[in-house]
């Protein structure tokens, strides 16, 4: 078993073409959330994801011009404006806190790649994404999407070994040819 950065560590059970089991552990960490979120996730700044936040400064100042309604109502509209728009901007420090706040955060997974599928296993959770339910699998710069029936997962490549890829890659292949 070899030792990779951010306490992961990979093994391959066979290293034979027959038998693909490819088992490796990392941890949740906030270095890892980050690779996460920057692989996943788009990120942008324009008007449009903004257009919450325009609507509740704008419907506030309408209210508190316009309406006899309690000016302690329109002002907490005005500060929910403020708030979605520095959410928006802050969205990608937002979202790893949260999941550093989470149950699971620093817990060790165990991933598994094989012929059922993609398993992940921590204390706190059991998933099995089997290959039937995967749509696509894109690979970033730093890991994979794994497209399926539930969802988007992302898996870091510093938890892979090389073999595993190529076995990734097969399954690509293999699924797009029964497409």
């Amino acid at each position: 078993m070899s030792t990779v950065k951010n306490d992961t560590s990979i093994k391959s059970s066979s290293d034979s073409a027959a038998s693909n089991n490819y088992i490796s552990t990392f941890k949740l960490d906030k270095p890892h959330f980050a690779e996460c979120y920057a692989e996943s996730m788009t990120n942008e700044h324009s008007l449009r994801s903004y257009a919450k936040a325009i609507f509740f400064i704008i419907f506030s100042f309408i209210i508190l011009m316009f309406s006899d309604v309690n000016r302690y109502a329109a002002w907490f509209l005005v500060a929910l404006g403020f708030l979605e728009a520095v959410s928006v901007y802050y969205q990608a420090p937002w979202w790893v806190m949260r999941q550093m706040l989470s149950k699971a955060s620093g817990s060790e997974v165990t991933l598994t790649v094989n012929e059922q599928g993609i398993h992940s296993k921590s204390f706190y959770i059991d998933s099995l994404i089997s290959w039937n339910q995967v749509t696509d699998i894109n690979f970033t710069e730093r890991g994979v999407l794994v497209k399926h029936s539930m969802g988007v997962n992302y898996i870091s490549s510093s938890c892979l070994t090389e073999l595993c890829l190529i076995y990734l890659k097969k399954k690509v292949s293999a699924n797009t040819s029964e497409h």
